[in-house]
């Protein structure tokens, strides 16, 4: 009996493909536009996720903040509320330096944004941001290129010190050594006492454009009414679960909040910011697959249609073969086979334009990717059996061709 063998089938199916270029690019695309956003997608996402957990860690495993708003999963009601809240002070921090036994290293942060001069060479927008001369060695520590970091003495009287990051320095000091020189900030002089090491961009944004002044000289300087953040350090994770409980009864007690009353302010963690960053991206991931989804189906139905279209073409073919001994069984082998090749063949040309194309967004925005050798087989087997579900029925419909009714076709 004359067969169609699987390697015959795959031969005919990618001659088929070539012998009209046009209509196999359409019949192609749906599938190619699919396969191509999924891998896109995933890729920056994967690259992205990476990225964070990596390096977005603005805390160790070992601090927290206390802040006056939340940062995940409030309603604009929730923010109204939270702009409601007592703002965090310095004599609170203060407070639980004097009272909290768990916590190893209190300190607290602020900032703001000004423009930067020197000369007459300026930077605009530049990070302001107003410490406790502690805060260097919590959560994201801060190491110095040169200098060094302001001293407590500079806290309690409010020096004009600054720490410059590495960006800044670079902008406002090409060929000079920083140290000593007197930077503008805003209308405020300040005397550079340090100069951060270059810690590179995270998504794009600079870690190094920032100018650090003791927090005493910030709120002096830029305003008193606002909130601060209180930065904590624990020797370890279970003793950051215990520093949180106490920093909430300590602030609880001073802010005199009845029991039953929630907390008037929030906990920040390494693991609030990952939550924060993928509830901002699962939105975006799940309508890219979604739109992926549909192009897929899309491209299974042009598929089908294609394979009816080639039936009918190849009908008196089709005849020839049942006449020479070949079964139902091999012409629905046969177009299940090509289906599925030309499924296939447009989720690898699908899988190579998206791993170009998550290359190109990562060199021309920044945003990192990795290639998942995970989502290429899945992309694979997905076309793969895509072409094989939509091609059932024009398969089934060509092996239950009458022959004799076959072989009279013109076609």
């Amino acid at each position: 009996m004359a067969k169609i063998n699987v390697g015959e089938s795959f031969s005919m199916a990618l001659g088929s493909l070539w012998g009209s270029k046009l209509r196999t690019f359409l019949t192609l695309l749906g599938i190619i536009i699919g396969v191509l956003t999924i891998i896109t997608v995933v890729s920056v996402i994967q690259g992205l996720n990476n990225y964070v957990y990596s390096k977005m860690a603005f805390y160790g495993a070992n601090d927290f903040s206390v802040s006056k708003f939340s940062m995940i999963g409030t309603s604009i009601k929730d923010f109204r509320e939270q702009m409601k809240r007592k703002n965090l002070t310095l004599e609170e921090m203060r407070l639980l330096r004097k009272t909290a036994t768990t916590c190893e290293l209190i300190g607290a942060s602020t900032q703001t944004s000004r423009t930067v001069k020197f000369g007459g060479a300026e930077i605009r927008d530049a990070s302001v941001i107003g410490v406790t001369a502690v805060d260097h060695l919590i959560g994201s520590v801060i190491e110095l290129a040169s200098g060094r970091h302001f001293l407590q003495d500079e806290e309690d009287r409010s020096r004009p010190s600054a720490v410059i990051g590495s960006e800044v320095a670079e902008k406002l000091f090409p060929i000079l050594d920083p140290i000593g020189r007197t930077i503008k900030v805003g209308a405020e002089h300040f005397r550079v006492v340090g100069v951060g090491k270059k810690r590179g961009k995270i998504l794009g944004f600079s870690q190094d454009n920032y100018v650090r002044i003791p927090i005493t000289t910030f709120l002096k300087t830029f305003g008193s009414r606002r909130s601060i953040l209180i930065n904590i350090h624990t020797s370890s994770q279970e003793a950051m679960a215990r520093a949180q409980e106490e920093v909430r009864t300590i602030l609880r007690s001073r802010r005199k909040l009845p029991y039953g009353k929630p907390d008037d302010f929030s906990f920040r963690t390494s693991e609030t910011f990952i939550q924060f960053y993928k509830t901002a991206t699962n939105g975006i991931y799940f309508a890219m697959i979604g739109i992926a989804a549909i192009a897929l189906l899309v491209g299974g139905i042009v598929v089908m249609n294609i394979m009816l279209v080639a039936v009918t073409e190849r009908t008196k073919e089709i005849g020839i073969r049942m006449a020479i001994g070949a079964r139902r069984n091999d012409i629905l082998a046969q177009f299940l086979i090509e289906s599925s090749a030309i499924a296939g063949v447009g989720g690898l040309i699908g899988i190579a334009l998206g791993i170009g194309t998550a290359k190109i967004i990562s060199a021309a925005t920044s945003l990192p990717s990795t290639v998942d050798p995970v989502s290429i087989i899945v992309a694979i087997v997905m076309s793969t059996t895509l072409g094989l579900f939509f091609g059932i029925y024009p398969a089934n419909k060509a092996a239950k061709l009458d022959p004799v009714v076959a072989l009279r076709s013109e076609t």
